[in-house]
């Protein structure tokens, strides 16, 4: 899949031998080399709060150091702040975090019916990005339910959930707004764009959005050359720790406005771009009288 949310995330590293992504594909490893017990380090987001403290390695991806570790969890934490399944970290730490049992050198699989179960219910969300069910998290791989592997809660000993929901992104949020409001965003930004994603990545944090070169419509720029445009990139600030929704399909276009910050250009506001509503009509006739 050449255009892929990855590189999700993120990246600046290989994502389980092949590319790291939000939704990472490749082959995993399941090898059995002579395995050790290592706290959950608590950088590791994707499996914080989990019922257990040390986790095995090599795990059940073949990752063998704890900053391997904790460079490819961080790419399925976009996946677990869908809320697609009430099992999906559940099911993720145990591969990338697998419990260790110091009496018990065998590691500990999810059961097949948690695999499942998290299939059905994130497998949709995961394609809306373009990303088939990766073969590394094929089913069949885990073993039928028995005392020795990670079931699927039952829904009489699930928790009521109390954590606070994952923020929006501020610019992501949507804003009623009418066409003062647009001249003034406008004005006040270094530049807008009308663009599709050929690539979503997260790094030390932030999520960095590559553009296809092809699709882009500029509508302002300031401070940048159209040889610049060919490697653009964009930022949104802190995107690991806050939800866009706004963003949720690749296939379709986005208004993006910004400003220019320490050389980067940082997104303040991104809009899914719907072809005949009324917001982006107005957006259009105020680009051809902007006045700042």
């Amino acid at each position: 899949m050449q255009r892929r949310l990855c590189a999700l995330l993120l990246l600046a590293s290989q994502c389980m031998g092949s590319a790291a992504g939000l939704f990472p594909f490749g082959e995993p490893d399941f090898s059995y080399k002579r395995s050790n017990c290592k706290p959950i380090p608590a950088p590791m987001l994707l499996c914080r709060g989990i019922e257990y403290q040390s986790m095995r390695l090599p795990n059940l991806l073949g990752h063998e150091t704890v900053q391997e570790v904790l460079e490819q969890a961080s790419t399925w934490i976009p996946l677990v702040q869908k809320q697609c399944h009430p099992d999906t970290r559940k099911f993720l730490c145990s591969l990338f975090a697998p419990v260790c049992i110091d009496d018990l050198d065998e590691i500990i699989q999810p059961c097949h019916s948690l695999c499942e179960e998290v299939k059905e219910s994130c497998a949709p969300v995961m394609s809306a990005f373009g990303f088939p069910w990766p073969d590394m998290l094929d089913c069949s791989r885990f073993p039928k339910d028995n005392d020795l592997c990670i079931p699927l809660a039952s829904s009489d000993h699930i928790l009521p959930v109390t954590r606070e929901a994952p923020k929006v992104c501020d610019a992501c949020k949507n804003k009623n707004e009418d066409d003062n409001d647009i001249v003034e965003n406008l004005c006040k930004n270094d530049f807008a764009l009308k663009i599709k994603v050929k690539e979503i990545a997260y790094i030390n944090g932030d999520t960095k959005i590559t553009p296809e070169t092809k699709s882009k419509t500029i509508y302002k720029l300031n401070g940048l050359t159209e040889r610049d445009l060919r490697k653009i990139v964009l930022w949104l600030k802190g995107g690991l720790q806050c939800t866009c929704d706004e963003m949720n399909d690749i296939n379709v276009p986005y208004l993006v406005m910004g400003q220019k910050q320490a050389g980067e250009l940082v997104i303040t506001s991104l809009k899914r771009w719907q072809k005949g509503q009324r917001a982006f009509k107005r957006f259009s006739r105020s680009i051809r009288k902007l006045q700042c």
